[in-house]
């Protein structure tokens, strides 16, 4: 299973799952489950996500307009949402945070392309060879490693 979307751009693969008690509500009306969340290798804004298996665990309602969750506690209902200053600096945050990672990327991509056009200084460094009038003479004769020199030769035997 891949998440898409939690980070623009982004998709993860899960690392593992863990089993965490969730309590909505107050000390005199509130309401405990045991979720198994998904854990992902990227950082984001958000620490959890809680999506449909929650709301049918807790039987909440989500209310996107308002970002309020409102479920069913033993006392009355429990509502659950952020001030709509918290949840609009989240929103900032996680924009802020996408854009960088796109912008981290091209500039991977931006670099790996400029290493590939970069001329391989080994190959170049020293690769005149001339065709003709050259004789390799082995440093050790005996020796495993076949280890020669290249030499010309028109050179003077002194």
């Amino acid at each position: 299973m891949l998440f898409h979307g939690v980070v623009l751009g982004k998709r993860a693969r899960p690392l593992g799952q863990i089993d965490l008690p969730v309590c909505f509500g107050t000390s005199t009306n509130f309401r405990r489950e045991v979720l198994t969340f998904e854990v992902v290798g990227f950082q984001g804004t958000y620490h959890a996500i809680l999506g449909r298996p929650c709301y049918a665990k807790f039987m909440a309602v989500p209310n996107y307009t308002y970002l309020k969750l409102k479920m069913l506690g033993p006392n009355g209902i429990i509502t659950v949402g952020p001030s709509p200053r918290h949840a609009f600096e989240c929103d900032v945050e996680c924009i802020e945070y996408a854009e960088a990672l796109i912008e981290a990327e091209t500039l991977l991509i931006d670099l790996e392309q400029q290493v590939k056009a970069i001329p391989d200084l080994k190959r170049h460094a020293g690769s005149f060879e001339s065709n003709e009038g050259v004789k390799l003479i082995h440093l050790d004769p005996s020796g495993p490693d076949g280890k020669a020199l290249k030499v010309s030769v028109s050179l003077d035997p002194k």
